[in-house]
């Protein structure tokens, strides 16, 4: 396995940059995730990585070898397409088998390893199935197998479950993520499903029209997100957005939100006379009845054990809030509103960009 290491990659086509100026690492051994929405150039990513698209400028290196123009036949790595491709008119085994007798490799040799790798996969009762009969999750382990014989340098998944039904998604992503671990492969994978990626990730790149927006761990991303774009991407419901124009100064421990003073990490990026955001996630909301910041009830949607009420400031923002089943909400009722100082986020509402609080260096508690 190996490091891979991409130095300000750039993809256009024409007029239009699919990619602009990434620059990240995949350590060795690590589960990297590409996440982001339809079009935002991780695939383009994912396939310069590949050798499948040649980059506009940047360099990409694999190990300590420069492959950024190298062919991808060329190139030590495994790459599992979304739609399986494999050979209908080929078995289970040949499917697997069918890059190594490519490569010229012994036939013994080539039974070892199908024979390992469909044992890792739990499929050796399928090796002599035609694949054209298999259900989708076996047609993916096929895939995957495919994949895994060839003991490449790093493995490159593009949207692998996107064909699965969403019970059977949910399985593999757990499926996947144990085969990770005990391969201790170089994993990079791209999906638009956060779920995904905040099961399976050690590292996310999440991108947003060719930038990459917040390079972190998953709980990173998710507790200190660098911009509104990533607050609202992630999460289910996505951190709520409380919006109000004022200024703050490092030092600061609390804004002034219509006529109420609101506890937060304490400021360590001030922001003259602007319009701002509060961001706060749907579990760091409390409904209270003697909180001075007051929302009226819109709805509520139960969701076994929690509820997500649907809620309206008096300026008319509308926010979500997830609170225990047992609490009895009515749409119409007043409610008062309290948030958790120690988890909430402060943004530039021109720019969408986090300001720093002292949150985003990780010594505030909620």
């Amino acid at each position: 396995m190996a490091e891979i290491r991409i130095e300000h990659l750039h993809k256009a086509f024409g007029d239009f940059a699919a990619v602009r100026d990434s620059t990240f690492s995949v350590r060795d051994g690590d589960f990297f995730c590409l996440l982001g929405p339809s079009g935002c150039g991780k695939t383009t990513t994912l396939r310069m990585i590949a050798g499948l698209e040649l980059p506009t400028s940047g360099r990409i290196l694999l190990g300590d070898e420069d492959v950024t123009f190298k062919r991808a036949s060329q190139r030590d790595i495994a790459f599992v397409f979304q739609l399986f491709a494999l050979y209908p008119h080929m078995n289970v085994r040949a499917n697997i088998a069918y890059p190594l007798r490519s490569q010229g490799m012994l036939r013994h040799d080539v039974q070892t390893r199908v024979e390992e790798a469909a044992r890792i996969l739990r499929i050796q009762h399928l090796l002599d199935r035609s694949v054209s009969g298999l259900s989708s999750g076996d047609r993916q382990r096929v895939a995957l197998g495919r994949a895994i014989v060839r003991e490449p340098m790093a493995f490159l998944l593009d949207e692998p479950l996107g064909a699965l039904d969403t019970e059977f998604r949910e399985v593999m992503c757990g499926e996947l993520r144990a085969l990770h671990d005990r391969l201790k492969a170089t994993t990079v994978y791209v999906t638009h499903d956060q779920l995904e990626a905040m099961a399976m990730a050690d590292t996310i790149a999440l991108m947003n029209r060719g930038v990459i927006e917040q390079l972190g761990t998953p709980q990173d991303i998710y507790d200190r997100p660098a911009s509104m774009f990533v607050a609202d991407f992630i999460g289910s419901p996505p951190m709520s957005f409380l919006p109000f124009r004022g200024s703050v100064v490092p030092g600061d421990r609390s804004v002034r939100v219509d006529s109420v003073d609101i506890a937060l990490p304490e400021v360590r990026e001030g922001s003259a006379d602007t319009e701002l955001v509060l961001g706060v996630r749907p579990e760091h909301i409390e409904l209270s009845d003697d909180a001075p910041l007051r929302a009226e009830v819109v709805d509520a949607e139960y969701m076994g054990t929690t509820q997500i009420v649907t809620l309206n400031t008096a300026t008319g923002t509308s926010m979500k809030a997830r609170i225990q089943a047992h609490i009895h909400v009515r749409p119409g009722e007043s409610t008062g509103l309290k948030f958790r100082p120690g988890q909430l986020s402060l943004f530039d509402g021109v720019s969408g960009r986090a300001l720093r609080t002292a949150l985003h260096d990780g010594d505030a508690h909620g």
